[in-house]
């Protein structure tokens, strides 16, 4: 029985991988004159900070102030990109059903995601996730956390629920996140394949579960508290 529930953002609870994956296409022709390939995506932008994707495609460590701009022009890009395509930009199917149980029945819930500041309150504004997260557990890249494979995004995200990470089921979709979870000591992982074939999960001892959408979770491994 697990006490809390934390989730990833991007391609977990908003199935916008695809849109990231244009986003950052783009800009890497802008920035070194080809694409991204799906590999490099896989190891060195999923899960990663801006500072550490730019830093790559550059090819050197630039100046922070070089790495704001880049990443705020991508971003941009990334947002205009979620509301032309309006009809698309909602929450992963089932999730608001999930999310309304999860609430009903005061379980914990967190959002850890190494998204930065302006797509995080876009992300508020735009799926209304106030009505299930408070503001200060929604954990993101403020520059100070490392990224993830690190573990100290879902310790952090644990801390304020006031659980400890193995009380914790925790859902990913990127490698790196399910390694930050796994170093974190997360109770259950539950890989969520939004984008990514379902075998790539199945080769992962750390994944418990693989899921296509939230309607899938069985809501009886939660661990629920019944007022008298």
């Amino acid at each position: 029985m697990y006490k809390g529930v934390i989730f990833d953002f991007n391609g977990t609870l908003f199935f916008d991988s695809e849109k990231h994956l244009e986003a950052w296409r783009e800009f890497s022709k802008r920035v070194r004159s080809y694409p991204f390939t799906d590999d490099e995506m896989r190891e060195h932008m999923f899960g990663r900070t801006n500072k550490e994707i730019i830093t790559y495609l550059l090819g050197k460590t630039p100046e922070p102030e070089l790495v704001e701009s880049l990443g705020k022009e991508k971003e941009a890009v990334y947002r205009d990109m979620c509301r032309e395509d309006y009809k698309n930009t909602h929450l992963a199917p089932g999730a608001e059903k999930f999310l309304d149980f999860l609430k009903e029945n005061n379980i914990p819930r967190a959002i850890a995601t190494m998204s930065e500041i302006d797509n995080v309150n876009f992300y508020i504004e735009q799926f209304k996730l106030e009505k299930w997260f408070d503001s200060d557990k929604i954990v993101y890249a403020d520059g100070l956390i490392e990224s993830k494979p690190s573990p100290d995004i879902y310790l952090k995200a644990a801390q304020r629920l006031g659980l400890k990470p193995e009380e914790c089921a925790v859902f990913e979709d990127a490698l790196s996140g399910i390694e930050s979870a796994k170093r974190a000591g997360a109770g259950k992982i539950i890989a969520i394949a939004s984008m990514e074939d379902i075998s790539l999960y199945e080769k992962i001892p750390a994944v418990s579960q693989i899921i296509r959408n939230f309607d899938e979770i069985d809501r009886n491994i939660f661990s629920i508290k019944i007022s008298m």
